[in-house]
């Protein structure tokens, strides 16, 4: 019964992740624009989603690297190289578009993540687990929307706005998923 949800929720990530591939491809600019890309200058609000999309990507892959190694539970390393795979295709795609803009992006995760990510070294087994989950998995999703949500307003570029577009429901999948899971196994989930 437990495998067989975990298969459905897994299924329900990878078709998710598939989507969220597909839609990038609509994000790119034709050739002949990208040369003239560098003497337009983005919105501030363009330029913000792209950086705030690119630090969570970062942030998402540097913690699911850890948890690959260190989960207890073979559903959070799952999870895991779920978020290692989909926030690393999905970073791609804003360091193309953001290449294209000719806005710099972040190239590590930011002081807080680093902070986390030291925080998970230092555990092991389910406290690992349960830390790993109600941070990156519920806290950082939730994070993440809000701030997807609020820099949405503010975009005008198209292929930004498509970039966004892409992101939102994943990251919806995404913190469903961990919410469903801190629930299964008794790892609260944040509110």
């Amino acid at each position: 019964m437990q495998n067989s949800k975990t298969l459905k929720r897994l299924l329900a990530i990878s078709a998710m992740a598939t989507i969220f591939s597909t839609v990038g491809v609509h994000a790119q600019t034709p050739a002949s624009t990208v040369q003239n890309a560098s003497s337009v200058k983005i919105s501030s609000g363009d330029e913000k989603a792209l950086k705030d999309m690119a630090q969570a990507d970062i942030n998402e892959v540097a913690a699911a690297k850890i948890a690959q190694s260190k989960a207890q539970s073979s559903e959070v390393k799952a999870f895991a190289q779920q978020m290692a795979e989909d926030h690393s295709n999905a970073l791609m795609k804003v360091q193309i578009t953001a290449r294209q803009k000719g806005v710099a992006l972040p190239t590590e995760p930011d002081a807080m993540h680093m902070a986390l990510a030291a925080k998970l070294e230092k555990q092991s087994g389910a406290e690992f687990d349960k830390m790993y989950m109600e941070n990156a998995g519920t806290k950082d999703h939730k994070m993440v929307l809000s701030i997807l949500k609020s820099d949405a307003k503010k975009i005008n570029d198209p292929d930004v706005k498509a970039l966004a577009d892409a992101h939102t429901p994943v990251v919806e999948t995404h913190l469903k998923s961990a919410q469903q899971m801190s629930m299964q196994t008794d790892m609260p989930a944040s509110k």
